[in-house]
């Protein structure tokens, strides 16, 4: 049996189309469409080296991957590889290929510590530790039925704050960047994260395909933007990306009002499946969802190995 990894070509559409039929099957809590997976591939910072894989066996393709080196973070050498198979076409050695691919490529451009998300399964994190990598953190994913559930009820809002949508700030987002920009620095991770480069964040974030202003809250205090939560669309499904508070206006509740005000309008807009992750050590944001409504639906395990 030969496996065959390729690059994903973001100019073919078959390429980006194979890439996301895997995804999907393989890890459905995820946003993907063909143009964000092309997107991605050429919008990526240089210094991320990075790559979409896929893996074909027999003509077809049952893997994927996703590697790159962590440029945005201040500790050098750091790496993430995160495979997927099709979970009818696992044991056909898709993944081992990929993640020998993944592992050439990062530490050919010096990367010594390299991160992957595995699928907290049994099969999955056995081929993890087989292979050198040792588990660390949680992170979970979570669902909401925005087409039956119910939301929370808006409520009256505090003296001072105003809810305002992502287009308020279309013209000029630079405070959405810096209210991401001091809330990564707080978010549990295994490494840390620096957004310093304003023209990428708006590559990466603001003006990616799935990025919706529309459906992004932004609460402001006093006249000064203090939280918000960024919301993704792919028709009837609303993703989240990132929510947090500016630190000097956390323990008010804020981060809560955005989460629910963007469900509501995200309801409104024909949206009929919420999605979001959380760090398992993250408890306030767990809080959140929780009250919002959300269910776990899958927990991934974060593992690591030394190259070098």
């Amino acid at each position: 049996m030969t496996v065959i990894v390729r690059a994903v070509r973001p100019e073919h559409r078959s390429d980006t189309e194979a890439f996301v039929r895997v995804r999907h099957a393989a890890i459905p809590h995820i946003i993907f469409t063909p143009e964000s997976v092309a997107y991605d591939v050429l919008h990526a910072h240089p210094g991320a080296h990075f790559k979409a894989l896929t893996a074909e066996v027999d003509g077809e393709v049952i893997g994927s991957a996703t590697v790159g080196v962590a440029w945005d973070s201040p500790e050098p050498g750091i790496g993430n590889a995160n495979v997927y198979v099709h979970p009818d076409q696992r044991g056909r050695g898709a993944g081992s290929a990929l993640l020998r691919m993944a592992e050439e490529h990062l530490a050919a451009r010096g990367v010594d510590t390299l991160y992957t998300w595995v699928l907290d399964e049994p099969a999955n994190r056995a081929f993890a530790e087989r292979r050198g990598y040792r588990a660390r953190r949680a992170s979970r994913f979570l669902s909401l039925d925005l087409g039956g559930g119910d939301l929370p009820p808006r409520g009256p809002l505090p003296p001072g704050v105003e809810l305002r949508p992502g287009t308020d700030f279309g013209a000029d987002p630079r405070p959405v960047f810096d209210l991401d920009a001091e809330t990564i620095l707080d978010e549990p991770s295994d490494v840390d994260m620096q957004f310093t480069q304003y023209e990428q964040w708006l590559a990466d974030t603001w003006r990616h395909p799935l990025s919706s202003p529309e459906l992004t809250t932004v609460a402001v205090v006093d006249g000064r933007p203090a939280a918000f939560t960024l919301g993704r669309r792919d028709g009837a499904r609303y993703g989240t990306m990132m929510t947090g508070t500016a630190r000097d206006f956390r323990g008010r509740g804020l981060a809560k009002l955005c989460k629910n005000d963007a469900l509501h309008r995200a309801r409104a807009a024909g949206c009929t499946q919420a999605l979001t992750g959380n760090d398992a050590d993250n408890g306030p944001m767990l809080a959140v969802n929780k009250w919002c409504g959300y269910r776990i639906a899958a927990t991934e395990v974060r593992y690591v190995r030394e190259l070098r």
